[in-house]
């Protein structure tokens, strides 16, 4: 019977991937250090990963029996994919399991930072009743929107967001200006997107070409009164650099969702009065949750009957 070894984490339960793998041995263990990961994977055939495991070369090294690393989420930026196919080790993530609650809750972080809710809710439970808390609103019709990667996530955002006339703009190396057209959206460069955007939506994977792509020279060219938000990958964006242009009255909010340490006990966005912050928890909803598990269960699977996984990560694709 193969051993399946699952991050323990909140958000894997290894007793619904247990169900649908009956023939495997479910197991869950610690996996926040290359040690952790190489005594819990010692003898497994399979490693459902959390966002933060560090599947490096060492680690895979060290477990000659391992087939899969399973992502349980979309994120692959904490797997050595490249050392993993140099170890025969097939890397999976689940790439379309909570498209809507992230394209949902981009939306809401930024509809929530357009209309400065987290400052009127503040001002309210302190007695006041001003309707000027923190600063000018603007009205949204008009703005252009300004979405940094073009994927799933992002085509979402668009559709949620297309019945308040905005003209949006994305930046993708990736997508053709015809697919981006498609979606009436116009393809530019970065520079030019950050020039034209008043509304900026961070929907990027962290790899080495997007970490802190969103720096303080970013930031600079933005508008006084754009907001930006992260659903992407915390790394995407300077933390430091961001918590200085808000306090600094550069750049009018910011909802974030990710971060670049996870819990963000460290990062000045928390001190922060105009930045509106979530847990990572953009994917949630109980049916994405459902969703998560069963395409785990799929890919680990697959993988354990010699079969290709359904959503195998080709480590020769340019944004690995």
């Amino acid at each position: 019977m193969p051993t399946v070894v699952a991050s323990e984490d909140q958000m894997i339960d290894s007793e619904r991937i247990a169900t649908a793998l009956p023939d495997a041995d479910v197991r869950t263990a610690r996996t926040e250090t290359e040690a952790d990961l190489i005594d819990a994977l010692d003898g497994a055939a399979a490693f459902v990963a959390n966002v933060s495991a560090p599947v490096t070369r060492s680690v895979l090294d060290a477990c000659p029996d391992l087939r899969i690393v399973a992502r349980a989420g979309v994120g692959i930026d904490n797997v050595d994919v490249r050392a993993a196919a140099d170890s025969g080790v097939v890397v999976t993530n689940t790439p379309d399991y909570c498209t809507d609650e992230v394209a949902t809750h981009t939306v809401s972080l930024l509809l929530a930072c357009v209309r400065n809710l987290r400052g009127y809710d503040r001002g309210v439970r302190a007695g006041g009743w001003g309707w000027h808390p923190d600063g000018p609103i603007h009205r949204l019709t008009g703005a252009t929107l300004g979405l940094v990667s073009f994927g799933p996530i992002a085509r979402g955002v668009v559709e949620r967001l297309s019945g308040f006339d905005l003209d949006a703009v994305a930046y993708d190396p990736y997508v053709d200006a015809d697919e981006m057209a498609a979606h009436g959206v116009e393809k530019v460069d970065f520079e030019t997107l950050l020039d034209r955007s008043r509304l900026v939506s961070v929907n990027a994977p962290l790899t080495e070409a997007t970490r802190n792509l969103i720096d303080a020279d970013a930031l600079d060219r933005l508008p006084d009164d754009a907001v930006l938000v992260n659903t992407g990958r915390g790394g995407v964006v300077d933390e430091e650099a961001l918590a200085a242009a808000l306090d600094d009255g550069i750049v009018a909010g910011a909802g974030l969702d990710v971060f670049a340490s996870e819990p963000p006990t460290d990062s000045p966005l928390l001190d922060c009065e105009r930045a509106l912050l979530s847990p990572h928890a953009a994917w949630y909803s109980e049916e994405a949750r459902t969703e998560l598990h069963e395409t785990v269960a799929a890919n680990v699977r697959a993988a354990l009957a010699d079969e290709t996984p359904p959503d195998r990560i080709d480590p020769d694709a340019d944004w690995v």
